[in-house]
């Protein structure tokens, strides 16, 4: 299952493909099943080499700037007729549009489901939602176990039982101490 790190990751570098104009931008979510390897794959197309090699250096830039990380691998950047930046958990493929048409890699994916930004940042937005409830109540449990432990905790000290057994236990620890013989 995709992290909400790596949503945002493809988020942001299908955000840079549509600035730099790549064109037909698509996001493939992969079945777990078929594919194990990955869950996202990013394709977009470029007209010419300089444009292909410029959203892949955008979105390298970007991911770096942003989160840090850099492709595990780069291929095909000097060509820049199909360049794969492989991210581990998301692969992007910049091709020239005739070379996306020549090898189709979504027909390659059946079982992939096609998803749109819009959709990646509805479910950013749920799982988010989702993780603020469960720390909600998290944090609803937990300020209901502290306001107990400290009802508990001054029932204890407000009961004169409880109080003089401590007293009475405190003091005869103290008479009963010995003071052991030295051997010299």
């Amino acid at each position: 299952m995709a992290s909400n790190e790596t949503r945002k990751m493809v988020l942001a570098a299908a955000n840079v493909c549509e600035d730099k104009k790549g064109e037909d931008t698509a996001i493939l979510e992969l079945d777990p099943l078929d594919s194990g390897f990955t869950d996202f794959f990013l394709i977009t197309s470029g007209i010419n080499e300089k444009q292909t090699q410029a959203i892949a250096d955008g979105i390298e830039f970007e991911l770096k700037q942003k989160f840090g990380t850099y492709p595990n691998s780069v291929e095909g950047r000097k060509h820049g007729e199909w360049i794969l930046m492989d991210y581990v958990d998301f692969v992007v493929h910049v091709f020239l549009t005739e070379r996306r048409a020549y090898y189709g890699i979504e027909r390659l994916r059946k079982t992939a489901r096609r998803l749109a930004m819009q959709d990646l940042v509805a479910a950013l937005t749920e799982k988010t939602l989702e993780a603020r409830k469960k720390a909600a109540s998290a944090t609803k449990t937990s300020a209901a176990k502290k306001a107990s432990a400290k009802t508990s905790v001054r029932k204890r000290a407000l009961s004169p039982k409880v109080a003089s057994a401590k007293e009475k236990k405190s003091t005869t620890k103290k008479r009963t101490r010995s003071v052991p013989d030295r051997a010299e």
